[in-house]
């Protein structure tokens, strides 16, 4: 059984009532009088006259106790799970306000984030953040649905596109802009489109659609042009057609952060590049409004805007 880890300060606390929680959740978890005291530094026969006295506050009995063993009445075991509960809150808060107190955040953060983008381009600035702060614990979902972040109790996400769930507070760090782009082999092999128009004379990829993937791209002076594409691959993987792409496959459509590395190295080429895709929305770090932010979770989420605001797949 996970044992509840107090802090000094409850260890030592004076107040009957917290006494007495402190008391039954050291003999529950250990099953035993002698091993509670031992752990809490305390008699034996003061922890039994404590949980004596919560059971008599209570009217109801917790324990059972025989002369060879103690054990958890339904009462028992019911009760034991709140009063973790309410010492694991009192613990984190203590966290916190020492923390306050220090300047230094402590404490443990949900965060989601979309796959690829997640993995490739935020999980650096986590690991940053982390050797900055000791006392901060993540656990990272990489996801690329939008999870429920206030049912779900997440303390942060990353989200690209757009963000219309009233319930949440989002930043927009940068923009989504889309590129098109194509290995030079294939390009070598197949020529260089021209137009939005000669599009539809390649090899396009895309991702998982009606049979006839539509893009949509604008020209120079700002008129759109639509264009049926058709191609080799399809995937819901962008970083499989990024692949794909750079494999000499066909042109690819994506967003300039899923390509940025594959550009730099010249693996993919820029193709039409005077011409621009209409908006694909833009990278927001997002947070839940209804819930007070911990100053773990504040300086997390201004390292994250602050990193993410450089653009560093550019």
């Amino acid at each position: 059984m996970a044992k509840t880890v107090l802090p000094p300060a409850q260890q030592s606390g004076d107040g009957a009532a917290l006494a007495e929680l402190m008391a039954f959740v050291a003999v529950a978890e250990e099953l035993s009088f002698t091993r509670a005291g031992q752990r809490m530094g305390r008699d034996a026969t003061v922890l039994s006259r404590r949980v004596a006295a919560l059971e008599a506050r209570l009217g109801v009995k917790l324990l059972r106790r025989t002369t060879r063993a103690v054990s958890l009445t339904d009462a028992g075991r019911t009760y034991l799970g709140r009063a973790r509960a309410i010492l694991g809150a009192m613990a984190h808060a203590d966290r916190e306000a020492a923390g306050l107190a220090s300047g230094e955040p402590h404490g443990h953060l949900r965060v989601a984030l979309p796959g690829s983008f997640g993995r490739r381009w935020v999980w650096p600035l986590i690991s940053r953040f982390l050797a900055a702060h000791p006392h901060v614990t993540v656990e990272a979902t990489f996801e690329n649905r939008f999870v429920d972040m206030v049912a779900e109790r997440f303390d942060a996400a990353v989200r690209l596109g757009d963000v219309t769930d009233a319930r949440l507070v989002a930043r927009k760090v940068a923009p989504r802009p889309r590129v098109l782009c194509a290995s030079p082999a294939y390009l070598a092999a197949h020529g260089e489109p021209a137009t939005a128009a000669s599009l539809v004379d390649h090899a396009c990829l895309v991702f998982p659609g009606t049979p006839g993937p539509r893009w949509e791209l604008r020209d120079g002076k700002g008129r759109v042009h639509r264009v049926d594409v058709r191609g080799p691959v399809r995937s819901d993987d962008v970083e499989a057609l990024v692949a794909a792409a750079c494999d000499g496959h066909g042109i690819l459509l994506t967003s300039e952060w899923a390509a940025a590395d594959a550009l730099a190295d010249g693996r993919l080429r820029r193709v039409l590049d005077g011409w621009r895709t209409p908006d694909a929305g833009a990278i927001y770090v997002v947070t839940p409004s209804a819930r007070d932010e911990t100053a773990a979770a504040r300086a997390f989420v201004e390292y994250l805007v602050a990193g993410l605001a450089t653009q560093p797949w550019k």
